[in-house]
């Protein structure tokens, strides 16, 4: 089957280009898939981190895609749509995480729809940080597919809540698998300059306002000295509120700081470090964390919102807690360490990972096509 990618790929970087490289290898081992990308994937006030776009401190998979889109342009809307038809494919396939692509993805879906099935991996449907114009522009996007793949119930009802009719097919999110083995704790620990003895605790990712980051910083206030919180991102905007936060409550030294976009080759230290990873989001609909956590079989605490406690067993890979709540996120970090929890949970990863492949979504993608 033809297939055409249009999203993020490299030369951009970031978990959407790692999750685009991982599922186009899966589909080119039975299929002829051609990726395409943007030229400009986002203007700069929208992007406020370092850079999009790969540095040589990257471990980049090299995607051989063709640069068509200007998300500022319209006139490359029409011109990437274009080249898209003229190679024909039986499915175009995006990914869409926010309504600013709207307009973008969505002409090109639009003039490419009569000839290809249209599928897209919503990742989000109404962003977390909302804009008066999301509902209008995603419905515009929407429309113009033909069907869709989800994975977490909450975008799913938000996607049901604007098109009641949608197609749709339910995947969980598969593992990444391209970071490597895990690294020596005891090694990984000493390049990162943690103590040996230290409990360690890993916030990895993103640094955004609804990844709620402030509250397991007061958790671990609460926590004792055998604790360290590892904080490893790229912030988006500034990290003054937190450096005045971590300040005030008198904890710099149960917190070690790593502010800054971290490369592929950087990943396994940070994972095989940590004795759990914490995910204690204030909003949420799915997170590549948690697949990222599961490569190297280390177990997270979420909080319940989204769909975090889909891809986090209770009790099994994991612990959820009720709320957004600083003290019973402290309460379940303690719970994790008295419990001795983290082998138990380990085991449990092991098994659900045989499920997690990149392979049977392609499979899935392929199968829902046929039946639009």
């Amino acid at each position: 089957m033809k297939l055409a990618f249009l999203s993020t790929f490299y030369p951009y970087r970031g978990g959407i280009a790692q999750f685009n490289a991982s599922l186009y290898r899966a589909f080119e081992k039975e299929h002829f898939v051609r990726p395409f990308t943007f030229t400009r994937q986002y203007p700069d006030f929208l992007f406020p981190g370092e850079t999009q776009m790969v540095t040589e401190k990257d471990n980049a998979d090299k995607i051989p895609s063709e640069r068509v889109l200007d998300t500022l342009n319209p006139l490359s809307y029409y011109s990437a749509a274009n080249k898209i038809k003229i190679f024909s494919p039986d499915i175009l396939l995006m990914k869409y995480w926010m309504s600013y692509m709207a307009p973008s993805l969505g002409t090109v879906a639009k003039k490419v729809r009569k000839q290809s099935k249209v599928i897209t991996i919503l990742d989000n449907v109404i962003p977390h940080e909302k804009k008066f114009f999301d509902t209008a522009f995603t419905k515009y996007f929407l429309k113009q597919n033909h069907g869709f793949v989800v994975m977490s119930d909450s975008v799913k009802n938000d996607l049901l809540k604007l098109i009641p009719d949608a197609k749709y097919i339910f995947h969980s999110h598969p593992l990444y698998d391209h970071f490597g083995k895990n690294a020596d704790p005891v090694e990984a620990k000493k390049k990162l300059n943690i103590p040996e003895e230290k409990k360690v605790i890993l916030f990895f990712g993103f640094i955004r306002d609804y990844k709620g980051l402030d509250l397991l910083i007061d958790a671990v206030a609460k926590l004792n000295n055998e604790y360290v919180l590892v904080i490893a991102g790229e912030v988006y905007g500034s990290f003054d509120k937190y450096n005045q936060q971590i300040e005030k409550l008198g904890i710099l030294n149960k917190i070690s700081l790593h502010v800054r976009y971290i490369s592929d080759d950087e990943v396994p230290l940070f994972f095989s470090s940590a004795d759990v990873c914490v995910l204690p989001y204030k909003s949420a609909t799915q997170s590549g964390i948690t697949s990222i956590a599961y490569h190297f079989d280390l177990p997270l605490i979420a909080t319940d919102t989204g769909g975090l406690k889909e891809s986090i067993i209770h009790n099994k890979t994991g612990l959820i807690v009720d709320l957004p709540d600083s003290g019973l996120i402290a309460q379940a970090i303690e719970n994790y360490f008295s419990q001795n929890l983290k082998s138990k949970f380990q085991e449990e990863i092991k098994l659900l990972k045989s499920k997690l492949s990149w392979g049977n979504l392609a499979n899935s993608i392929i199968e829902f096509s046929k039946s639009l």
